[in-house]
């Protein structure tokens, strides 16, 4: 068992031991190869072995950003991906791809662009609901087909297990006899929409792993580092606001694994510095009185 000290302490992600504190890759679309691997390289040495990753990322660039710089994997490297969207040539550079053989494509294409025999957890982006994309006409497919698909690639040994993404608490207990390693929603500081979705997941041991946690360029999604309580307590904390708002995020629940994204090394470490953050029984209460 690796000694190596996790951010954020650890839990269990479809059998595997995971820092909390992971790191979402979807900013290194947006990078050369050089400054992607430092970053994943700097990651992975500051104890981070939970990486989330997608083939609708600069259409499979990121997945090959993570080969170069990390492959061979170390065996404690838990990469998860996402499917329900292909990268298209357009001003809008994502369509949904949610039928079930598309699914089973963009498995196959994780897979080869890698360079893995299995994808340890793969997450289905519904599309019932914003933000992003949403599903109309031929695009609305039953969430039952998907899982069928997802369910016959575990036991083909493709993937290791399911998770989803973008969904209701209603749909989160529909899944539940599939058997669910996390879900990923938007979820944050103030914006806690999905808190029964999360209580749920809590209950049934279930990961939930929170994208968003630092704001977005969505309008419904405003950055927590910005509010003047964060920015205060940040200050007598000797921290950052995204450090201070992501050491809530681990406090709020023990089930929660923020996967926040970054294409600096400066902030990378930045937010990895959550770990280190101590919030009071009085900072939680005044933090937990945040909503928008």
């Amino acid at each position: 068992m690796s000694t190596t000290q996790r951010p954020g302490g650890t839990l269990e992600l479809a059998g595997h031991e995971i820092a909390r504190l992971g790191y979402g890759a979807m900013q290194l679309e947006k990078v050369d190869r050089a400054a992607a691997t430092a970053v994943l390289r700097r990651a992975v040495e500051l104890g981070v072995n939970h990486l989330d990753t997608a083939s609708f990322y600069g259409d499979a660039v990121v997945n090959e950003h993570i080969r170069a710089a990390l492959a061979p994997y170390s065996d404690d490297l838990v990469i998860v991906s996402k499917v329900g969207a292909r990268r298209v040539d357009a001003p809008v550079p994502l369509a949904l791809a949610q039928r079930p053989h598309e699914l089973r494509a963009q498995v196959h294409r994780d897979l080869t662009t890698l360079g893995l025999d299995q994808i340890a957890v793969v997450n289905l982006r519904r599309a019932d609901q914003g933000p992003g994309l949403i599903a109309s006409g031929e695009d609305v497919v039953p969430i039952d087909d998907q899982l069928a698909e997802l369910s016959a690639l575990r036991d083909e040994g493709l993937i290791g297990a399911i998770g989803l993404s973008n969904v209701s608490t209603a749909q989160i207990e529909h899944a539940l006899p599939v058997g669910l390693a996390c879900v990923q929603n938007a979820y944050g500081l103030l914006d806690r929409t999905h808190e029964d979705a999360l209580a749920l997941c809590a209950d049934h041991g279930i990961a939930w792993v929170p994208y968003f946690p630092l704001g977005s360029a969505f309008s419904q999604y405003p950055s927590p580092t910005d509010h003047p309580v964060v920015q205060g307590l940040a200050a007598e904390h000797a921290t950052t606001p995204a450090a201070l708002t992501l050491a809530w995020l681990l406090a709020h629940n023990p089930c929660v694994a923020p996967i926040p994204g970054t294409r600096s090394l400066v902030h990378l470490e930045e937010n990895l510095a959550a770990a280190a953050v101590s919030l009071t029984p009085e900072d939680l209460k005044e933090l937990d009185a945040l909503t928008t």
